[in-house]
């Protein structure tokens, strides 16, 4: 026999939890019978929207440990000194499938961190991939909706990813990536991350370089094939889920080295490809990586949907030390993200445990919904006040960020290399990844038009003839490059 009593959402105990007030064994019920209704009326609230893209997630965790001296390009306190740590929050996700999705589906992997620094939370939101499928946030949505349901079918429409994509040539890198090995990891202990965009450091001096974040698996990299991904999925849907929760449960915590590549604003200049273009990696041979830290997973959440489904990123949470880059895709994120999880889950979304920081909040955002703490009492609920409320401080200023040329709507079409780095990537891979990356293409490409097959299959052409002989062997289709020259 328990003392713990159950009670209503206001604490008043209950002392029937299992039969509805009503006139008689028969019915009917009444209105006054307020337990009911508060039960009802919850669980018809007990899901927030599911997120539009990176819908189904797993996290966990863990820490973030300083092993090298990396305080000549950034002040950032929290990477400060070898040795420093700091908690930190990360969730794991598949991009396109819904909730209910399987985790062994060939898709793309979210990898997101949330540090609780002593100067506020730094949010790095990523992928398993390098680069991403568009350079400019405008085609984004557009994108989006061809990996979600056909209006009329409510089905998925590889007509409609691969009819995008053979429209947008910068997917290609992507897309590589995608239907390579590499695209369907056997968990999410067994994948890499990136920043993918361009950020910045800088220094106490204000001195400032370009970055790119990387995360490698210090389990390794394991992957499944298409054949072994349906297996897995025929007997669990929660597999990278599962495998997480598990291994830290018996104490085998995953890590990843935390590792930077470093580019001055001299050295962007001159770069042969624009630095900060989302579809675009920097060499490893020019910018090497530059390990920062370790991080750990070492514990599971007590509660997923306050923990995980309501914990939030955004870029936009930057700490001093830590800025952004003229990538276009990332700036238009900065806005996106935290905007989307005000829709998701209330106007007030950070004050809650998972997503709250650890040091002191000081800010005059005032009501609207989930304001569920009381502001301390006050005279200065602006700024800037006369009565000793927080105030602006010059000393947490970044770099000024320059600009130039005239505003457009830039075209990049014929001015930007789509082919060079995927066909880099297509030259690194062995016989046995090059066959895997057909197989997938030519199923994945299974009832699409031919058209749109031949379409694409020009643009694997431009990056290496194997390439899209290979593809065009699997799929069955003759292709003639000399299309290449009028499409």
């Amino acid at each position: 026999m328990t003392d713990k009593f159950l009670t209503t959402t206001a604490g008043a105990p209950i002392a029937d939890n299992q039969n509805s007030l009503s006139a008689g064994p028969r019915g009917p019920l009444l209105m006054q019978d307020y337990q009911l209704l508060e039960k009802l009326a919850h669980q018809n609230r007990e899901r927030v929207p599911e997120r539009v893209v990176h819908a189904k997630g797993s996290g966990a965790y863990g820490t973030l440990t300083v092993t090298q001296d990396v305080t000549r390009w950034t002040k950032a306190r929290f990477l400060s000194e070898v040795g420093k740590q700091t908690e930190i929050l990360m969730r794991f996700s598949t991009v396109a499938g819904e909730r209910g999705a399987a985790d062994a589906e060939r898709d793309v992997r979210g990898f997101s961190i949330k540090a609780y620094t002593e100067e506020g939370n730094w949010d790095m939101v990523g992928n398993n991939t390098p680069v991403f499928f568009v350079r400019d946030p405008m085609k984004f949505p557009d994108f989006i909706r061809t990996q979600k349901r056909h209006p009329v079918t409510n089905l998925r429409s590889p007509t409609a990813m691969w009819d995008y994509w053979s429209l947008s040539p910068e997917s290609l890198h992507q897309v590589t990536t995608l239907f390579s090995d590499r695209g369907l990891p056997q968990g999410f202990r067994f994948m890499h991350g990136f920043g993918s965009h361009t950020y910045s450091f800088f220094n106490e001096a204000n001195e400032r370089v370009w970055v790119k974040f990387h995360f490698k698996s210090m389990q390794g990299i394991r992957t499944w094939t298409n054949a072994e991904g349906n297996a897995v999925i025929a007997n669990d849907r929660e597999s990278a889920q599962r495998d997480l929760f598990e291994a830290i449960e018996a104490g085998d915590f995953p890590r990843w080295r935390f590792c930077i590549q470093v580019m001055t604003e001299a050295q962007a200049e001159t770069f042969r490809w624009n630095p900060f273009d989302l579809t675009k990696v920097w060499p490893h041979a020019d910018y090497p990586l530059i390990e920062v830290g370790i991080v750990e997973l070492n514990r599971n959440a007590d509660n997923y949907f306050a923990e995980i489904e309501q914990s939030s990123f955004s870029p936009s949470n930057v700490v001093p030390g830590i800025g952004f880059s003229p990538d276009k895709v990332l700036q238009a994120r900065i806005f996106a993200y935290a905007d989307a999880h005000r829709y998701r889950i209330g106007t007030h979304y950070e004050a809650l445990p998972v997503n709250r920081p650890r040091c002191p909040v000081n800010h005059q955002h005032a009501d609207g919904a989930m304001r569920f703490d009381a502001p301390p009492r006050t005279n200065a609920w602006y700024e800037p006040n006369s009565f000793g409320g927080p105030v602006q401080d010059r000393r947490f200023a970044e770099p000024a960020l320059p600009l130039s040329g005239d505003a457009d709507r830039f075209d990049h079409r014929g001015i930007s290399d789509d082919y060079t780095q995927p066909g880099d990537l297509f030259r690194l891979m062995n016989a046995d990844q090059q066959g895997q990356l057909f197989d997938n293409i030519a199923a994945a490409m299974h009832g699409v038009p031919v058209e749109i097959q031949t379409r694409q299959l020009v643009h694997f052409h431009r990056a290496d003839p194997a390439y899209a002989a290979g593809v065009a062997q699997r799929l069955g289709v003759a292709f003639d490059p000399a299309e290449t020259a009028a499409a």
